[in-house]
């Protein structure tokens, strides 16, 4: 499991993809959310602009990223 340290009070799911590497690009995050690719705190997640806050997990491609 990664863990990501966040800045602030959230960050979208798009960015924390591509933040940590799950992805090489902006497009292939938005691909990968609208598809169906991607768990936050255990549920598939089709917003694209999910607020991902301290305490979340999401799991793409059998990764889990752990926000603290």
């Amino acid at each position: 499991m990664v863990t990501f340290k966040l800045e602030g009070e959230f960050i979208h799911l798009i960015q924390l993809l591509k933040a940590t590497d799950a992805v090489s690009s902006g497009g292939e995050a938005q691909m990968v959310v609208s598809q169906g690719l991607v768990k936050h705190n255990g549920l598939t997640d089709y917003r694209k602009r999910l607020k991902v806050k301290k305490g979340d997990v999401v799991t793409f491609n059998n990764h889990s990223i752990k926000i603290i």
